[in-house]
């Protein structure tokens, strides 16, 4: 499939995601937006495709929303009629009201693939926050970073106030917030931003290597099952609810071909086989949980 800002290959197993504006620092448009759900879409529906790598094009991994036009960047100014009341007053409940970062973030959230961010430059904004729902972030030693939403005198976005002080803590999160101020790779790592540092030169190599370790050992429903039930456990309020999914987890695929396959490589000393698919063999128990309506 062509995409307009973005770069997609799968290679062996492992899909890599390039955002590619590499004249704008990869700035975020409308239609990246559209077209980093579209690939969320392509690669969970794709058993071909194991995990998937994001990066950027060029000196930056995102420079943050493209708002060389004003503000307006900030929203989709062609709904403004919808946007606005008749008496002045915004209608926050429009789909239109929606930021594009969150509808990037919230499909990240449900993607059936492990991901990983190699974050090659600098990652401002939305192009920090686009990455918190990855599973697994790395950073090269030149990469810099800034959720300078305060500067610009608007608020974080992409759900980054749900997700951000989950990955790093509520202090150290207001902290970046507040200050809006942009801080080194270090910083990150030091702060659980990211989990290591690497040369510029060796960062995608890396990130393959992690997502090697994934594609070539583990089951595709498994991973896929264990994503949502980590992601979605760090929202229940009681352990019992993480009980109930564990139970019909461990229930169902302990019936399944694929633990039988697993089982059998185990004790023959072999690469295992999986034979089941993301596409046709998640649990009759999946999806256990709708996502909210917005309002």
């Amino acid at each position: 499939m062509p995409f307009e800002t973005l770069k997609y290959e799968v290679a062996d197993g492992i899909a890599t995601v390039t955002l590619s504006r590499p004249d704008k620092m990869n700035a975020c448009t409308p239609k990246m937006i559209e077209e980093l759900i579209e690939v969320v879409d392509l690669t969970d529906a794709d058993d071909a495709v194991r995990v998937v790598i994001y990066t950027g094009e060029g000196r930056a991994f995102c420079a943050g929303a493209d708002i060389s036009g004003g503000p307006g960047g900030f929203v989709d100014e062609t709904a403004e009629a919808r946007l606005v009341n008749a008496d002045g007053s915004l209608n926050y409940s429009d789909p239109a009201a929606r930021d594009g970062g969150g509808l990037i973030t919230l499909r990240l959230y449900r993607s059936l693939k492990p991901t990983i961010a190699a974050i090659n430059g600098a990652a401002v904004g939305v192009g920090v926050t686009m990455t918190l729902p990855m599973d697994i972030r790395i950073a090269s030693t030149t990469a810099r970073f800034g959720l300078v939403f305060a500067r610009r005198g608007i608020v974080p976005e992409a759900a980054s106030s749900w997700f951000l002080p989950r990955v790093v803590g509520i202090s150290r999160a207001m902290e970046w917030c507040a200050s809006g101020r942009v801080f080194g790779a270090e910083e990150a790592l030091e702060g659980g931003l990211v989990r290591s540092l690497h040369a510029p030169e060796e960062l995608l190599d890396v990130a393959r290597g992690i997502a090697r370790e994934i594609a070539d050992n583990t089951a595709p429903v498994s991973v896929a099952l264990t994503r949502q039930m980590l992601w979605q456990g760090l929202g229940f309020n009681h352990p019992m609810q993480a009980h109930q999914i564990d139970s019909r987890g461990i229930l169902s695929r302990s019936r399944s071909a694929d633990a039988k396959e697993g089982v059998a490589a185990f004790l023959e000393k072999r690469p295992a086989v999986w034979p089941q698919t993301v596409s046709g063999d998640m649990p009759d128990f999946y999806p256990w949980a709708d996502e909210p309506e917005y309002r």
